[in-house]
Parts: C-alpha cells; sequence; structure tokens
C-alpha cells in the first residue's frame, strides 16, 4: 500500500490582502473511474487552481471525493495513487450554477506497463529505507489514519497514527503525519517535536523538512525556515511547493539574489505557483531594478489575473511603473540641463 504523506501548506503573509468576497460552491464531486473497475485504497484527489492546491482528499468505497465549500473558478483534477501515474484533467471552470460532478478516468502503471510487456519497477525516492519494512499492521493503522485525516476526523487520525508508531516506533512517515496533525490543531510545540522525529529516523525525509520550513515561517523564524525547506529541495527537487515556500523565507531574510534564483526554478517545475513572480518583483525592487520587477508583475497577473493578490499587484505594477517614468524623466532632464 502506498504511503500518503501529508505536507501543510499555508498562505504566505505580507503579500496579500483580505479576500475579496467570492462565490463558494457547495459541493464539487469527483469519481475516479479505473480501467480495471476496482479502486485503489490509497486513491487521491487534489484540486488545484492557478494559486496552488486547494484541497486534497481520498477516495472513499465508491471511488468517489467530496470536496464542501470549494470558491468558484477554474480547476485541475489530479487523481494520484498506488502505481498510478498523476492523471490530470486538465483545466475545469467550475462555478455555483454547473453539477460540478465530474468522472476521471485512469489507467494504473502496471496495466499499462503488462500491455507494453514491460516489467521494470521504480522506486518512491521520498520512502526510507526503514519504512519498507513496515509491519502490516502499523501500514493498516497508518491508512486508517489517512482516511480519518481526510475526513476531517483527526483525534481518530492520531489515535491510529500512535498505534502505528507503538508497533513500528522508527514509521518516519506516521511521525511527519503526526505533525501535521498538530499543526492543524494548533499545537506547535509537538508539532515541532513530531518532525524532528520524523527527520531523526529518516534525514533525507523531504516532506517533514517541508512541514518544519512552514512551521518555521509560521512562527517568523526565517533563517531556520530557508535552512530546513534548502534540505527539501535538495532532498526532492521537483517539488515546486517547496520551491515556492523557499522563495519566501529567502525574500524575508533579504537574501534578494537567491529570492530571484528560486523563483526561476520553481517556476520551470509542473504547478508551480504565479505567486513567486510577486515575491520576484519585491526582490527586484529592494535591488532598485525597477524593470526586472515590472517584467515579474507583468507575468505574474497573466498565471493569476483575477483575484485579491492580482489586485495588489496592479497596484504594485502602477507604483513601480511610476517610479521608473520618473527617473527616465529626471535624467532626461538632468542631461538637457547639462547641454
Amino acid at each position: 500500500m502506498k504511503s500518503r504523506v501529508w505536507i501543510v501548506f499555508l498562505l504566505l503573509a505580507g503579500f496579500v490582502s483580505a479576500q475579496d468576497p467570492v462565490t463558494m460552491i457547495r459541493r464539487v464531486r469527483v469519481r475516479v473511474s479505473f480501467a480495471s473497475g476496482t479502486c485503489g485504497f490509497s486513491t487521491q484527489v487534489r484540486l488545484v487552481s492557478r494559486s496552488g492546491p486547494v484541497a486534497e482528499g481520498l477516495a472513499n468505497e465508491q471511488c468517489v471525493v467530496d470536496f464542501p465549500n470549494v470558491p468558484a473558478g477554474t480547476y485541475h483534477v489530479i487523481v494520484s495513487g498506488q502505481n498510478l501515474p498523476d492523471t490530470d484533467t486538465g483545466s475545469i471552470a467550475m462555478d455555483s450554477v454547473s453539477s460540478n460532478e465530474f468522472e476521471v478516468r485512469v489507467t494504473r502503471a502496471n496495466e499499462v506497463e503488462r500491455a507494453n510487456g514491460a516489467t521494470a519497477a521504480t522506486a518512491n525516492p521520498l520512502v526510507s529505507a526503514v519504512d519498507l519494512g513496515v509491519p502490516i499492521r502499523a501500514q493498516k493503522e497508518f491508512d486508517k489514519a489517512n482516511e480519518l485525516m481526510a475526513k476531517q476526523n483527526l483525534s481518530k487520525a492520531m489515535e491510529s497514527l500512535n498505534r502505528a508508531i507503538t508497533i513500528y516506533p522508527s514509521y518516519a512517515n506516521a511521525y511527519n503525519n503526526l505533525g501535521v496533525i498538530y499543526a492543524r490543531e494548533g499545537d506547535h510545540v509537538h508539532e515541532r517535536e513530531a518532525l524532528q522525529k520524523a527527520i531523526s529516523i529518516n534525514d533525507h525525509f523531504a516532506p517533514a523538512y517541508v512541514n518544519l520550513g512552514r512551521l518555521d515561517i509560521s512562527t517568523n523564524d526565517f533563517p531556520s525556515a530557508e535552512a530546513a525547506l534548502n534540505k527539501a529541495a535538495a532532498y526532492d527537487p521537483t517539488d515546486a511547493m517547496t520551491l515556492v515556500l523557499l522563495t519566501y523565507a529567502e525574500f524575508m531574510n533579504h537574501h534578494f539574489d537567491e529570492t530571484i534564483a528560486t523563483s526561476r526554478k520553481a517556476h520551470t517545475l509542473q504547478g508551480a505557483h504565479a505567486f513567486v513572480h510577486q515575491v520576484a518583483a519585491r526582490a527586484y525592487e529592494q535591488k532598485r531594478d525597477g524593470a526586472s520587477a515590472i517584467e515579474e508583475l507583468q507575468q505574474f497577473l497573466q498565471e493569476e489575473p483575477t483575484g485579491s493578490r492580482a489586485d495588489i499587484a496592479r497596484k504594485e505594477l502602477a507604483q513601480v511603473q511610476g517610479i521608473v517614468r520618473g527617473s527616465h524623466e529626471k535624467a532626461a532632464l538632468t542631461a538637457a540641463q547639462a547641454q
């Protein structure tokens, strides 16, 4: 069974204002249809907007995931799971008028391999060697906790994770997910303890470093956040959201050249967040490079043209353009006076 590792993402403060009123969809329902007709126990469905992940959940026995109270907008529905390559539906417009019930047809990797006569298997780089030997009883408790977390039943999920850890004390994934529950409950002391325990078991475990970095950002410890997120990016360089968080931490540490470089890396990856352009623009502003700041803000607005962050970006763009225009006019006046 594929282990589900949870990562908590946060709204990055300092770059957003109060949210404008939005239209909410009471429920979005996604049904996953497998070629074999059998639903995978660990099948996960994510709703991803232009700004990044919005909601995620595990499929129930009918291979259905319900998402309540989703803001109207355009989303990608992404399905993943055991032996299942990520399946992306492409852009889907969702509003309060339509039915908002979707079916996604998927095919497991081993079914494709059998059809092609392939036999090779690949390993998940985020799974530690100790987790490969997890006892079945511990794995069942872990999977049960995942289902409970997806249903927001955090107290029962915590009980299952603690049982999994009692059975198998070296369960890094379980400690990481326990840290996520503590984060949702606002218990930062136990959250940090759980994440650090996961890292002590597997010091290459990227999700735990991401969650630790997120925790450090939430407590304004940006140097520690940058250190943790740099490790996460080194161990899993393909995760765009890690780089988004790292970009923000670098900016808050006044590491402006690193901010710009990381934002460029983030934007080359699938699922990258338009937000990195906004952070890069601020870095260029600090470097007194108005032209580059303008380019970043314009790119941001191309990728995220609506919403509260877009409104902020437009105001900022007008301000930077005004400063650059004034600088050019002053330089022209000075040159004319010198003649």
